[in-house]
């Protein structure tokens, strides 16, 4: 999963300029992507709590959360190696340690091997066969389906990415659950469809980044009005899937009554796009709301099952 919250990785790549060990822990922990990191655990935490409504194995949910982690960090820093001459024309990740030379492509591929092994060697021991095949698809699809071909190659590159985006909540699901079913359909495709409009947001106010550095995303390819169209579609969406946990019994109705509010003024703003003539600070206000929704699902997921 790749966003703006990579603006703040950056600035911590920029500031590992030195040549301390510290410095050199600095890069390395910049170079895993933190802020996208920490969202996509989030949700894998998340995942597995919504398919623990009684009691709580804590030693697995920590082992699926530290395997998730590692297995998620060693994608981050391998896209970054494959993304190099893209970022080295985008101004939020032209500070990056693989694009300034401050880690080689060498130290930075065995550094996500080290990652990789290590989160699925938790995997595999400590959890069960669906929670490795999930972070095994959801690596793969981001690595090579999401960074070495569509995202350069077809305007459908988002669509893609939220497949690996939407892969640690199942994995925490199953992690729990050790089953695939409706509950974890819906929080797959909940978080799916919430990385669409808010990346395609953030295609928006980057649009010109995006079009110096040939990558074709739907802003550039079909324009600001036709991405407005489809990020209102597709927010419609989600607040449709957000809303089905009760229907299956798996929430009471606090969690309906705080996602459909959130839901409700997302929607809104969504559809003020479509008439608003600043695109870019109203692209940001959708973005900047698509992080408070993904702490509303996260936090609602993971209570919502023991709240009336």
């Amino acid at each position: 999963m790749s966003s703006n919250i990579d603006g703040k990785d950056s600035v911590l790549a920029a500031r590992a300029t030195g040549t301390t060990w510290r410095d050199s822990l600095l890069r390395y922990y910049s170079l895993a992507k933190p802020g996208v990191l920490y969202g996509n655990v989030l949700t894998a935490a998340a995942g597995f709590l919504f398919a623990s409504p009684g009691r709580i194995d804590w030693f697995l949910f920590l082992a699926v959360c530290l395997g998730t982690t590692l297995v998620i960090g060693s994608a981050c820093v391998l896209n970054n190696v494959l993304d190099r001459d893209i970022d080295t024309l985008m101004a939020r990740t032209r500070k990056r340690a693989t694009v300034t030379g401050g880690i080689g492509a060498r130290n930075a591929v065995i550094y996500s091997a080290a990652l990789g092994v290590g989160g699925m060697a938790i995997l595999v021991a400590w959890t069960n066969v669906l929670v490795v095949a999930v972070g095994v698809a959801g690596f793969l699809a981001y690595v090579v389906l999401y960074g070495m071909f569509s995202k350069r190659m077809s305007i459908h590159g988002t669509l893609v990415g939220s497949v690996s985006g939407a892969a640690p909540i199942l994995g925490g699901y199953v992690g729990a659950s050790n089953a695939i079913d409706a509950r974890a359909l819906i929080a797959f495709l909940m978080l799916f469809f919430w990385q669409l409009p808010a990346f395609y947001s953030i295609s928006i106010y980057r649009r010109e980044e995006y079009a110096r550095a040939n990558v074709p995303v739907v802003s550039v390819v079909r324009g600001v009005a036709n991405t407005k169209v489809q990020i209102l579609v597709y927010t419609g969406v989600f607040v449709f899937v957000s809303l089905l946990p009760q229907v299956f019994g798996s929430t009471g109705w606090v969690y309906t009554a705080v996602m459909g509010a959130l839901g409700a003024g997302w929607l809104v703003l969504a559809a003020s796009g479509l008439k608003y003539d600043d695109d870019e600070k109203w692209a940001r206000r959708m973005f900047r709301y698509a992080l408070v929704m993904m702490c509303a699902i996260s936090l609602m997921l993971a209570i919502g099952p023991r709240l009336p």
